[in-house]
């Protein structure tokens, strides 16, 4: 028994994307390339980088310069792809507020789509979700390292917030170790590290370990906005999925990845491990994604080739995918 899961980075669907949203519809964002590679899974996560609502005020935190709010019927463009569960722990979760934090959970699950990593108080936020694929039971949290002002507290809404640079919390490795034993795999969705960066932060790889160790399944990262390599079970960053930002020449930050990891049963007792990921070259226009081709997907190629190569990661080409071997 095998499941697939389809794991996409830092979804923005605000300001530009939303303008987009109001001329075109929400189906009209991805294209049907894109669609037809999540539909090759049996489960889709990732990490939402926008509240979703039509309420709420900036966040008046010093210095932050981006807020991004989708409004609710952007949630169908997620339903379009068949998406399972998000990750809201990351620095936009309460861009708008707790309003806007609240709405967007209500949207997400009025849709039949969980929501990890944020919630009405530390509790919630802290909360795994359980998705369920071919008898196999999937347990997700998401984690974030930034920003501290939006943490939950024990009465105060927020995201589930840890500082990875200080060292992995003892409570995060307990939870995916407990985890472990109550599901057939654990996927972790950590949003840490600065942006734009092309290879993950020795605290980063830390964390990393600290996760893998403790069982984790999956970790699959999030927050550079540019694709990272893989380290055994790690997906360092997956990079971006859609959004209106502004693209770096040099790390090409429209260039990304969708990464579709197949599960197998192994071992005794017999748990769902990583066997093989399937990584499909994406090109992200302003406020909408397709599949790359020629250069672009080139171009791709070899930066994620290099980048798995630090780590000592093999990665081959099969129709026009990259693929990992990992069991």
């Amino acid at each position: 028994m095998a499941v697939t899961v389809a794991l996409a980075g830092d979804t923005m669907l605000g300001r530009g994307v939303a303008e987009r949203l109001a001329e075109t519809g929400p189906h009209a964002l991805f294209s049907d390339g894109v669609r037809e590679a999540f539909a090759e899974a049996d489960l889709a996560v990732l990490n939402l980088e926008c509240c979703v609502s039509a309420r709420g005020r900036p966040w008046p935190a010093p210095g932050k310069a981006f807020h991004f709010r989708a409004p609710p019927i952007a949630v169908e463009s997620l339903t379009d792809l068949g998406v399972d569960c998000v990750n809201l722990a990351n620095n936009h979760a309460l861009d708008f507020g707790a309003d806007a934090l609240a709405d967007t959970r209500e949207h997400l699950a009025a849709a039949g789509i969980a929501a990890v990593g944020a919630g009405e108080d530390e509790a919630h936020a802290r909360a795994p979700v359980f998705l369920e694929a071919r008898d196999a039971r999937i347990a997700v949290i998401g984690v974030t390292d930034h920003p501290a002002d939006f943490a939950a507290g024990p009465h105060r809404p927020g995201v589930a917030y840890a500082d990875l640079a200080a060292g992995t919390p003892g409570r995060l490795v307990d939870t995916v170790r407990a985890l472990r034993e109550e599901a057939d795999a654990v996927l972790v969705m950590p949003h840490w590290g600065p942006n734009m960066l092309p290879e993950p932060l020795r605290y980063v790889r830390r964390a990393a370990d600290a996760l893998a160790g403790a069982g984790a399944t999956l970790v699959a990262g999030t927050s550079a906005h540019v694709f990272q390599g893989v380290a055994g079970p790690v997906l360092f960053d997956l990079g971006d999925f859609i959004d209106d930002y502004v693209v770096d020449r040099l790390l090409r930050n429209d260039l990304g990845l969708l990464f579709l990891v197949t599960l197998e049963r192994r071992g005794e007792p017999a748990r769902l491990t990583p066997v093989r990921l399937e990584a499909v070259p994406l090109r992200l226009y302003f406020a909408r994604t397709r599949l790359a081709a020629g250069a672009d997907r080139r171009w791709i190629g070899g930066r994620f080739t290099e980048a798995c190569r630090e780590f000592g990661t093999p990665v081959a080409e099969d129709g026009g995918r990259l693929v990992v071997r990992m069991g």
